[in-house]
């Protein structure tokens, strides 16, 4: 398992290559929720969310082995873009296979960047195809499920607490894991009493039938929040949501709708509903606030159309 002194390291590392995003303290939502409410605006993150910080930190650590082998790695969207554009930045061929129904958006976005884009039938079948290159001699990338890409993530919470030293409360979206173990371990490490409350959509929820279960299970993920659409979390993420997370939210696809609505007409930001998913769960846990807290939304990514935006909207309303 991950721990501070190794996320430290990587935001060291990758410090030159990642953009150090924003904390704003929102009004608007400050007063809806009772409480000091900060958004971590890690949407305007080099290709709109922050999987760069994961995929520069592994891919920096194995620099000449990534240019020798070429990098491999499975993403619907946003790790794909990371990948991708990380692999450009520092000279290293990178494959990506997709879900064959990925938005055409991340698929343009991930070649702009240089990558060699494959598609394949489902989730599991890109894992299969991976495999194979891995077995072929490629640097195969996993998207959450590797402490080294955990550690990138975490640098997201050294920010947050430099930013807000009077932070006591996080809310982090969870598709496999690794933003939440990043972050997690890096907020604890510093600062024990924070509280650390997770959130998943319906039909994406594997980290909540994993802590139901305790232990690991497979998921076929049918939320419209395709970048949490994991189809198990990390074993090392179960971990650390059972030792530190004060709660596990899981919202539906229409409140993190109306959320993502809401952060648009009043904070000016579009977000997914993999990041809008935290105001709606912050809603719910209104009661758990006060005007002496200082909670955090962190708002992982922004990659979404405007035709998938219309497709929302036709559907709830």
């Amino acid at each position: 398992m991950i721990t501070l002194d190794d996320v430290r390291n990587a935001y060291s590392r990758i410090a030159p290559y990642v953009r150090r995003t924003t904390v704003a303290r929102n009004h608007t939502l400050s007063q809806k929720l009772g409480t000091n409410l900060y958004l971590k605006l890690e949407l305007f993150q080099k290709t709109g969310s922050f999987k760069p910080r994961g995929a520069f930190n592994k891919m920096l650590r194995h620099r000449d082995e990534a240019r020798e082998r070429g990098v491999v790695a499975v993403s619907g969207g946003n790790f794909a873009q990371g990948v991708a554009y990380a692999g450009n930045v520092l000279g290293i061929r990178t494959r990506i296979i997709m879900p064959e129904y990925t938005p055409p958006n991340y698929i343009e976005a991930t070649e702009s960047y240089g990558a060699e884009v494959e598609l394949a039938p489902d989730v599991q079948t890109c894992f299969d195809v991976a495999e194979q290159y891995s077995r072929q001699g490629w640097d195969y990338y996993h998207p959450y499920d590797d402490p080294e890409v955990m550690e990138g993530y975490g640098t997201i919470g050294l920010e947050l607490l430099e930013d807000v030293p009077e932070l006591s409360d996080v809310m982090i979206s969870v598709g496999g894991g690794g933003l939440m173990s990043g972050i997690t371990v890096a907020i604890k490490g510093l600062k024990p009493d924070v509280r650390i409350w997770t959130v998943e959509t319906e039909g994406a929820d594997a980290m909540g039938r994993a802590l139901q279960a305790g232990q690991v299970v497979q998921i076929q993920p049918t939320s419209l929040a395709k970048t949490l659409g994991a189809p198990y979390v990390a074993a090392d993420a179960l971990k650390i949501a059972q030792q530190f997370v004060q709660e596990h939210v899981i919202v539906t696809d229409r409140e993190a709708f109306e959320a993502q609505r809401f952060l648009l007409e009043r904070a000016k930001v579009l977000t997914e509903l993999a990041a809008s998913c935290t105001l709606a769960a912050a809603e719910r846990l209104r009661d758990d606030f006060s005007t002496d807290n200082h909670v955090a939304l962190v708002l992982c990514g922004g990659n979404i159309s405007l035709d998938t935006l219309a497709e929302y909207k036709r559907q709830f309303e």
